[in-house]
Formats: C-alpha cells, structure tokens, sequence
C-alpha cells in the first residue's frame, strides 16, 4: 500500500513541484488548494491514480477540520504533509492594510498549525511520520517591502522547531525548507 502525502498549496509553485514528485515516487497525493478547480487539474496531471482533490482554505479551522476528516476517511491515516500554501503581497509596514496583515499571518502560520495539528491526529497512531514546512530565506534575513511576509515566515521556523521537539518521541519528522 503506498503511502498517503497531502500537500497544502499543492496546485501550482513549490507545491504543486512537491506533488508532482510525491507522486513520481509512488505516493497517493492528496491536493489542497483554495480553488477546487486548480486542485483538481494539479491533481488530474499527477502519474499513477487514486489520488485526490480537495478544496481548502488553510487558514480557516473549519476547512482544515472538514478537509482531513474527509481525508482520513475516504484514505486513511497521513504518512506525509507538505505546508506550501503561502500568500505574499510586498508592501512597505506603513503601506499595509491591517486586514493583509492578517491575511498573510494567517495563511502562512496559522494556517500550517491547523494543518499540522489535523495531520498529527492520525501520524501519531501508529507513530511515524514526517511534515515539511516551506519557509522563506527572508524570514532569517528580512527584506525591505515584506516585513509582514517575513515575520510570517520567522513564525513558521519557531513553529517548526518547537513542534519538532515535541512529536520526535513518536517518530513524527518535522522540518522547514528555506528556498
């Protein structure tokens, strides 16, 4: 039986690259996307079958909940989750609208927490596992025009550490990629 993989921001970009190699290696994938559509046509050009589309918005709750409920029973228990799905839209501090703000904290952050924590639930039982999350370089460094999209990104490392140290008794991998 191979091994289930889902992939958050899985329809175009990192993701989608992600995907794509999840399924070249004999992996079922399981493609998040905001827009059904574009989940749907990534998942339709991945090689091999039975893998799925579903419709998310990461960085509400409910979403996350309904979506890996539908994963876990219509295809069992998550060995893999890629967190890809990201917003960034450049914009000097005193230029960004507070809703932005949150938009991105939310996407890129919180949403990879209630990811993490839904896939936890069925890692755990049997233990084993592995989660990556897709990080920026500018979340070490900063950028000038992207304060917001950094301090988003310096969140997921600090994330991504802590959360490491807490499942690694359970053979639960996790780590952050810096492209």
């Amino acid at each position: 039986m191979s091994r289930l993989a889902v992939v958050c921001g899985g329809s175009r970009g990192i993701g989608g690259a992600v995907a794509l190699l999840l399924a070249e290696r004999g992996c079922r994938v399981v493609v998040l996307s905001r827009d059904q559509d574009s989940a749907r046509a990534a998942m339709e050009a991945l090689p091999g079958g039975d893998h799925l589309s579903l419709s998310c918005d990461v960085s509400k709750e409910q979403e996350v909940q309904r979506s890996f409920e539908t994963i876990q029973k219509t295809c069992g228990s998550v060995s893999y989750l890629v967190n890809a799905a990201g917003i960034n839209r450049d914009s000097l501090l005193l230029r960004t609208p507070p809703d932005l703000m949150v938009s991105m904290l939310h996407t890129n952050l919180l949403g990879s927490m209630l990811t993490c924590r839904a896939a936890l639930r069925s890692m755990l039982r049997p233990p084993g596992g592995a989660i990556v999350n897709i990080g920026s370089v500018v979340g070490l460094k900063g950028n000038a025009g992207q304060s917001v999209y950094s301090a988003s990104k310096s969140g997921l490392q600090g994330f991504t550490r802590s959360l490491a140290k807490e499942v690694a008794s359970r053979n639960v991998r996790v780590n952050l990629l810096l492209p």
